[in-house]
């Protein structure tokens, strides 16, 4: 499918969904403290995302088993799980890692946003890890601009995240973003063969979700028997971090931050 460039008008919709988006993903990190279960703060979300009338866009997601869908209106991973941990009665102790994934749709436009809370007394290379990754996606928005070719800032993300020991899970990338929640392009965070094949170059008006996923040992990951759970196969923790932006005539313009408009 072709690539949709927005428009100024559809791109602050966007920033509207990524001021929500970001919100409640800031009362989900308050509110991620030891005692507190990851049902408790999904519901957090779904109460504070019906207060303004967006819809989760995770809640129902289609999945190849027929018949059921995603059960939780945001993903919660804990420690060695890298991606849609299903939120429920585990309960949140000191020095667990933990990803708060959100996902909205408000007025038609959606945005999609995520960050890794150490609590308390974590291990040194866990916080390494939730640097690091952080660290990988700031990287990546700096050097986004109009005429450059995303393998360009893939392999700057993957080269930074390998030089500090760390390995880049490859079986989930960014993607574009707008009125649905996955639109094209696909938007990796490492370089291969493959990846090269739907290298795009950078346009103002490009939406896209940029999401580093990285874990401290090997890449290697697997799915557990609930068909979402995505886990480290040597059971070594995980980050993930992700902001929706818009490529501008200058740079990037990150929607999911709670910023006032405006380039950067």
């Amino acid at each position: 499918m072709p690539i949709v460039l927005k428009t100024r008008r559809e791109i602050e919709m966007m920033r509207r969904s990524g001021q929500v988006a970001c919100d409640v993903l800031g009362k989900m990190r308050d509110a991620t403290v030891p005692g507190v279960t990851t049902f408790q703060l999904d519901e957090l979300a779904r109460v504070e995302l019906e207060k303004v009338g967006a819809i989760a866009l995770s809640k129902n997601y289609p999945t190849y088993k027929a018949g059921e869908g995603f059960p939780g209106h945001t993903c919660i991973s804990v420690n060695d799980e890298v991606v849609h941990g299903i939120p429920g009665p585990r309960v949140i102790k000191d020095g667990d890692v933990v990803t708060l994934d959100l996902a909205l749709s408000l007025d038609g436009y959606c945005a999609d946003t995520a960050t890794t809370v150490g609590l308390g007394r974590i291990s040194p290379i866990a916080r390494k890890l939730l640097d690091v990754t952080k660290g990988t996606l700031a990287l990546a928005i700096q050097h986004m601009k109009p005429g450059r070719k995303w393998s360009d800032i893939a392999r700057l993300m993957q080269h930074y995240v390998e030089s500090n020991g760390f390995s880049v899970v490859r079986e989930f990338v960014g993607h574009g973003i707008g009125r649905s929640m996955h639109e094209d392009p696909k938007v990796p965070n490492f370089v291969t063969f493959e990846q090269l094949r739907g290298d795009f170059e950078l346009r103002p008006g490009m939406t896209l979700a940029v999401e580093p996923m990285v874990v401290a040992g090997r890449r290697d990951v697997k799915l557990l028997s609930d068909q979402w759970t995505v886990v480290t196969e040597d059971e070594k923790p995980a980050a993930h971090f992700e902001h929706t932006v818009a490529v501008t005539s200058t740079g990037v313009d990150i929607l999911t931050d709670g910023r006032s408009p405006g380039p950067r």
